[in-house]
């Protein structure tokens, strides 16, 4: 095993693998081994390794750089992340096995975490961008979220080790890249932002909207401030894998005690996301309505078992003359209007800003990429604005589905 960190490629981290006696169940001593570099997000390198007698046997790797990887080594950033998602996923595991990857080991010099390969899964947003339905998904995410939210908050935690927990889990570096990349950049000019001419006037529109900024800053300052559960931090359609009958969340390298909102609201915005992306994806108009039917009941499907999930844990002990009945439907009131808003954000940051998704960006023409993205922007707005006014989570996707493209964009 090595004293020193370095990069690892497809032919090192066979080696590496090598040398590691918890995965001595899984490979055998000089067994031939085949691996490849997979890593298609922005931080890291995430290598498969395999037997190969035997492709079943078989981990990822997943090493921290000590850059933005979508930048370049410019962008400096510590791999102590590494640590954090570590952390993070072995108390996710503690509160939700069945939703959560299972992790072999984490090597505290190399910066890598060696998981389960998910060989039966595939990720979830292409899938979605392919018009899969996953019919489980609301159910699984609402127990994961519900669960993993209210398990590591100060409605379970003692006064001690929630206060430890958050100290455990400051996460200066990435909450900044979320701070710049979610609430700051894309309602400005910034030469990182990445959206297409076509869109411009619509941008420049939402820039110079005064009441949306206030909006902005004040779910910035709940990011900042709130800290209220340990969150995944990033929990997209990117970070969750996926098959008819499983749900398994990976990545949360962002983790930190903030407001349980915004990981809820980062998988509404995901389906929200979707949604427009299949205003030109899918051609045809039945199978386009279908298939947001499918994605407006699976955000209804998946608040309702959050909610259930969330109050069963953090209700359990709960004192009625200092949590009353009242108090705690404000409490998920407020949660919910939380979302609304933090999903706003999620969805504009990914139209507008540096790290956009592949239902939008990946459409090839230009023009209905644009139509996509106009219409994402269109939903956020009034989800931002309106928020404070929803009562419940249909009136969330009543707000977002009622949105239609503007033509020129931002007229």
């Amino acid at each position: 095993m090595t004293n020193t960190y370095f990069p690892l490629d497809p032919t090192t981290v066979i080696d590496y693998v090598r040398t590691r006696p918890e995965l001595m169940d899984i490979f055998r001593a000089g067994e031939a081994l085949e691996s490849v570099e997979v890593g298609d997000g922005n931080l890291n390198l995430v290598f498969k390794v395999w037997a190969a007698a035997d492709a079943e046997r078989t981990v990822v790797v997943k090493q921290a750089l000590p850059y933005v990887r979508l930048v370049g080594e410019s962008w400096k950033l510590p791999t102590e992340r590494a640590r954090i998602e570590a952390q993070a996923l072995a108390v996710q595991a503690r509160l939700c096995p069945e939703h959560t990857v299972h992790v072999y080991y984490f090597d505290p010099v190399m910066f890598c975490t060696v998981m389960r390969n998910l060989t039966r899964h595939v990720i979830m947003r292409r899938g979605l961008m392919e018009g899969i339905t996953y019919p489980k998904f609301g159910q699984h995410i609402g127990t994961f979220m519900g669960r993993t939210l209210a398990g590591t908050s100060d409605l379970v935690l003692d006064y001690k080790t929630k206060k430890e927990q958050v100290a455990r889990f400051i996460n200066p570096e990435l909450c900044k890249i979320s701070e710049d990349l979610v609430f700051t950049e894309p309602y400005r000019y910034t030469e990182r932002n990445l959206f297409h001419k076509e869109l411009e006037p619509q941008v420049v529109a939402l820039q110079a909207d005064a009441d949306l900024r206030v909006e902005v800053a004040q779910m910035k300052a709940q990011f900042m401030t709130h800290a209220q559960a340990l969150l995944h931090g990033d929990l997209h359609t990117g970070s969750i894998m996926i098959n008819q009958d499983e749900t398994i969340c990976i990545d949360p390298e962002f983790a930190f005690y903030g407001p349980i909102g915004f990981d809820v609201g980062a998988v509404i915005a995901n389906l929200f996301l979707s949604y427009a992306s299949h205003e030109v994806r899918t051609k045809d108009a039945a199978a386009r309505a279908a298939f947001r039917s499918y994605l407006t009941d699976t955000v209804i499907e998946l608040w309702a078992v959050f909610a259930r999930e969330f109050a069963a844990l953090a209700w359990a002990n709960a004192d009625s003359i200092d949590l009353p009945t009242a108090y705690r439907d404000r409490y998920l009131l407020q949660l919910l209007q939380d979302t609304a808003g933090f999903a706003a954000c999620k969805i504009m940051r990914r139209v507008i800003g540096l790290a956009g998704v592949a239902d939008i960006r990946g459409i090839e023409d230009v023009h209905e990429r644009a139509i996509a993205g106009s219409l994402a922007l269109n939903m956020a707005i009034p989800l931002i604005k309106g928020r404070r006014d929803v009562r419940t989570i249909a009136d969330v996707v009543a707000l977002a589905t009622a949105a239609r493209v503007t033509y020129p964009f931002g007229s």
